[in-house]
């Protein structure tokens, strides 16, 4: 299946094939699989603890092995996917993630096993995660790619969704250990779909002569720290990512103070989630319909504002689920658009790069907000509002420094 597409400022006319969907499903598969084993334990922390015989942030480790690692493998995982193409990457990804995950659920009662198991699934996870963009590039045209690097973001929401809202419920009523082995058995499955649907380029290219040339990586990284858009970017998602990472990990932790409940934590993050699935889905796509990058930016992050006001002090659950909702529509929506603008502005760096290096920014500042949020517990009530309400001066000013944004010059009409 194809058609022919024409791109206005290009006045060109060029093939996009229907089979680029099936590439992106592959994708998104492999994706949500893996940021599945990544959260797995944040909404079960205290029973998880309880499992093990070890303390809560022994449990987050597990969670904040894969940042670690992230800054370890990133740049190689980048250099990969912009030399070897987004195929290679993805397939060592996912094998990681299944081949490991596997394990995980054949050792689950021995910590010390899982957390080797979650270090190989953590290695695997720049393979795929930076990837988002270079599948977009190869196969959709200018004007879809937000929406393809959205439904990549989506992925990566419905992984965290599923290990939010669901693993309380199959932990409680099948056990730890069995959790981890269905996980497991998923992702092989979804390992398996990717190494046979995945393809590294259509027949022809999805946009005119030109414009998916890209720098060598290391050529293209040196290009893109001079350009001044893209450092405020970096630090934007140094702050909204670190947040979004510091909230999932501790989702329990921060709302057990306040008398909820595991699983109503699970329903609160799931939820929260949702929403970032919701906004994936749309806004996205009015930034692609809309031909402008940084007024949407803006927009998410102010949004994002009040939702994370509620996650802080919501002491009645329905505020609770209405404040994660808008918390996870707003942020999670910044995202992909963030992604997209970022490859833009980065040009001719290649995407796996410009994708790495801001999905770095947010794992560093993720490993320092989950420590400190852990560090500077309200004593006695172990509550973690203190830390939250810090985070949302710092939202605030990331909203400020994405003012100082220049438009995308390929989204000029």
């Amino acid at each position: 299946m194809e058609q022919a597409v024409s791109q206005p400022m290009e006045q060109t006319t060029f093939k996009i094939y229907g089979y680029r969907w099936a590439v992106l499903g592959a994708f998104m598969l492999a994706l949500a699989f893996n940021q599945l084993m990544w959260i797995t334990f944040a909404p079960i922390t205290s029973a998880a603890a309880a499992y093990y015989h070890v303390t809560d942030l022994s449990i987050g480790l597990l969670s904040m092995c894969f940042m670690i690692a992230y800054l370890v493998v990133s740049i190689p995982a980048s250099w990969v996917i912009d030399t070897y193409g987004f195929r290679v990457a993805v397939s060592f990804g996912a094998v990681m993630t299944g081949v490991f995950g596997l394990m995980r659920g054949l050792v689950g009662p021995n910590y010390t096993l899982v957390m080797i198991a979650q270090i190989g699934i953590a290695i695997g996870q720049p393979f795929v995660l930076n990837s988002v963009t270079k599948v977009a590039a190869r196969w959709f045209p200018l004007g879809e790619r937000a929406t393809a690097a959205g439904m990549g973001s989506l992925a990566t929401y419905l992984g965290i969704l599923v290990g939010l809202a669901v693993t309380p419920f199959i932990a409680l009523s099948a056990g730890i250990s069995t959790m981890l082995l269905i996980y497991g058995v998923g992702a092989v499955i979804a390992m398996i779909i990717f190494l046979i649907a995945g393809r590294e380029y259509p027949p022809t290219p999805p946009c005119p002569p030109g414009m998916d040339e890209r720098a060598l990586m290391f050529d293209g990284l040196k290009q893109i720290l001079k350009k001044r858009d893209f450092l405020v970017l970096m630090a934007i998602f140094f702050i909204g990512l670190g947040i979004f990472n510091g909230v999932t990990t501790w989702i329990e932790d921060i709302l057990r103070p306040r008398g909820f409940s595991a699983t109503q934590a699970g329903i609160a993050g799931g939820l929260m989630i949702l929403g970032g699935v919701v906004g994936a889905l749309v806004v996205p796509a009015l930034s692609d319909h809309y031909r402008r990058r940084v007024p949407f930016i803006i927009i998410a992050l102010v949004g994002a504002v009040p939702g994370l006001i509620g996650v802080a002090y919501a002491n009645a659950y329905l505020a609770l689920l209405a404040s994660s909702f808008i918390l996870g529509f707003f942020l999670l929506s910044a995202g992909p658009i963030g992604f997209q603008y970022g490859a833009e502005i980065g040009q001719p760096t290649p995407e796996g790069t410009t994708n790495g290096l801001l999905i770095l920014m947010g794992q560093i500042s993720g490993i320092i907000f989950i420590f400190a949020m852990d560090a500077y517990r309200t004593p006695g009530t172990g509550s973690m509002s203190p830390s939250l309400i810090v985070l949302t001066g710092m939202m605030l000013v990331c909203v400020l420094i994405a003012t100082r944004l220049h438009e995308s010059k390929l989204m000029s009409p």
